[in-house]
């Protein structure tokens, strides 16, 4: 009988993923937003520009963040790139639920509301999100606690 051994999964280190966020949202900048954000296609994911405002400090934030739809909603990880703790922008979700979220191919941003998917809900999601990643639930195991299904509702 043979056991099935799988190959651990790695990030990069903190400082490089931090510096492709900081590429990526540039790239975003200096070409108005026609790169950058992407819609879900087949079996990947998309990306979108959400923007917060911040729980301590009131101030607009934006952040891109990868993100599939189900039916009307957007619905994201709050993954902060497999690493401990909450990403920022979650935290200023769950202390400020109202957002903009800015989609290629729309005119304007888009606003939605923020909660978190539980139950039935989470597992349903969390089981698409898997379909796009099979070793989700290896880089999950990275961290210490769950990570968050955000839901962006219209």
């Amino acid at each position: 009988m043979s056991q099935r051994t799988e190959k651990p999964v790695r990030i990069p280190p903190r400082w490089f993923v931090r510096f492709a966020w900081v590429v990526h949202r540039l790239l975003y900048r200096l070409t108005g937003g026609h790169v950058g954000t992407w819609r879900p296609k087949g079996t990947r994911w998309g990306a979108l520009r959400l923007t917060t405002t911040g729980w301590r400090t009131g101030r607009e934030r934006s952040v891109i963040i990868a993100y599939l739809e189900d039916g009307p909603n957007l619905v994201g990880l709050a993954m902060n790139g497999w690493s401990e703790g909450e990403p920022a922008w979650w935290l200023n979700l769950r202390a400020h639920p109202e957002a903009t979220v800015e989609l290629p191919g729309e005119p304007r941003p888009r606003p939605v509301r923020a909660r978190e998917a539980t139950g039935d809900e989470r597992t349903r999601l969390w089981s698409r999100w898997r379909t796009l990643n099979p070793d989700l639930d290896a880089y999950a195991a990275l961290r210490t606690g769950p990570t968050a299904v955000v839901v962006l509702e219209p």
